[in-house]
């Protein structure tokens, strides 16, 4: 299914998409690789999932937190480039903050690997790295960056 009639099954609207919180940008391209600034849990301006994992937040809802960073994620992609034109996902950073014994980090960062998969198919499919942080801007709980090609008609 072409990647723009998946989110629309999903009621999934790809054009609120996070502005940068500093002097960066959300999207870089350098040759065909395309790099992703940290997405965090944002939806319609609302900071959502703020907290530590096993603390204040359940695993489930890291799940949901980690879903809706992937979305910010596409939502850059599509507003700079468009999904058409990527060729795949190649890999994602996952952070998070958790209570000191909770370590489910890969039950969360599959909330970011389903929606990559589930939106793109194949080309959905990443390496990806998780990384539990001490403290991440604004209390969010979950931060997310990715790195994508771009099809070799858009060099």
């Amino acid at each position: 299914m072409h990647p723009l009639n998946k989110l629309a099954e999903l009621n999934i609207d790809l054009t609120d998409r996070p502005q940068p919180g500093g002097n960066y940008v959300s999207l870089n391209i350098r040759g065909n690789i395309g790099y992703v600034a940290i997405q965090f849990p944002i939806n319609g301006g609302n900071r959502l999932y703020t907290g530590r994992f096993g603390s204040t937040l359940s695993t489930a809802e890291g799940y949901q937190a980690g879903k809706l960073c992937a979305v910010n994620v596409l939502r850059q992609i599509h507003h700079y480039v468009g999904l058409d034109n990527i060729e795949g996902i190649n890999h994602a950073d996952i952070y998070y903050q958790a209570a000191g014994d909770w370590d489910e980090g890969p039950k969360v960062a599959d909330g970011v690997s389903d929606i990559f998969t589930e939106i793109l198919g194949d080309a959905g499919v990443h390496s990806r790295g998780i990384y539990g942080v001490e403290r991440l801007s604004r209390n969010f709980s979950i931060g997310v960056t990715a790195s994508f090609t771009l099809k070799n008609s858009c060099t």
